[in-house]
């Protein structure tokens, strides 16, 4: 099979995955393109462009549905954003940052596998203070690696009982737009450039995100998607980590 068309293949797949449970699908884009060889100059912004159109679109779905809630979005977004834009203007060695790269997709890992049904019969009150801390934190990280923070995030809410699945998608899906939005303009900044080939990408993750979050949101149980991507990612994750190619 041309790895052209198998990679474009995986991509509608993996947006597809990642809309539906309400994220962008930057870590598994990023997973996606190291292991077709691609450059972290080029996979950084790229992510990041994929990032803004599939959890524009979880996030809408989501907010349909009546599960967002803004007094729990605005601390964390308003700490993030800025340290978004400070992350995307660092560059970091290759090989430091595809290993980074790989201990991070173990969190989706474990937000697929171990935050399944994570449903509480009562909310705790949200800490301000502790939201900004955590949100200036996961947008400095989601700049600096070219994602949308939203694999840190989420079962960071569960683990605090702030919100529940629902909840925890539709506030995760917006954080990740705002912060990649961030982090593409500190990227801009530095003077990179978008090829031809992001076009044809940002049409094929729009249509997987499209069909992914509205099932996601309104259809179907997700816990046979969850384990799927949660086996992909710990492939890409060990790929990463344990050998330079």
């Amino acid at each position: 099979m041309d790895t052209t068309i198998l990679f474009y293949g995986l991509l509608l797949v993996v947006a597809f995955l990642y809309a539906s449970v309400g994220h962008g699908g930057a870590s598994g884009y990023l997973a996606l393109m190291a292991i077709f060889g691609m450059a972290p100059d080029v996979m950084k912004p790229t992510a990041l462009l994929l990032n803004l159109f599939v959890s524009l679109t979880a996030f809408i779905q989501y907010y349909r549905g009546g599960h967002f809630k803004w007094s729990i979005f605005w601390p964390l977004a308003l700490a993030s954003v800025p340290f978004a834009y400070l992350g995307g203007l660092v560059t970091i060695d290759a090989i430091i940052y595809k290993k980074l790269l790989g201990f991070l997709l173990l969190l989706p890992v474990a937000r697929f596998l171990f935050f399944r049904n994570t449903e509480v019969n009562e909310l705790k009150p949200v800490k301000p203070f502790l939201s900004a801390g955590m949100g200036a934190g996961i947008g400095w990280l989601s700049g600096l690696i070219g994602i949308g923070g939203g694999i840190i995030l989420s079962p960071i809410l569960l683990l605090l009982k702030w919100t529940t699945q629902k909840q925890t998608a539709a506030i995760s899906a917006l954080f990740i737009f705002v912060n990649s939005v961030a982090g593409l303009m500190g990227q801009v900044s530095k003077g990179i450039k978008f090829t031809p080939d992001m076009v044809g990408w940002v049409a094929v993750a729009f249509a997987g995100g499209l069909a992914g979050a509205y099932f996601g949101a309104l259809k179907f149980n997700q816990n046979i998607l969850k384990y799927s991507l949660a086996i992909v990612l710990a492939v890409a994750s060990y790929k990463l980590i344990f050998t330079t190619a």
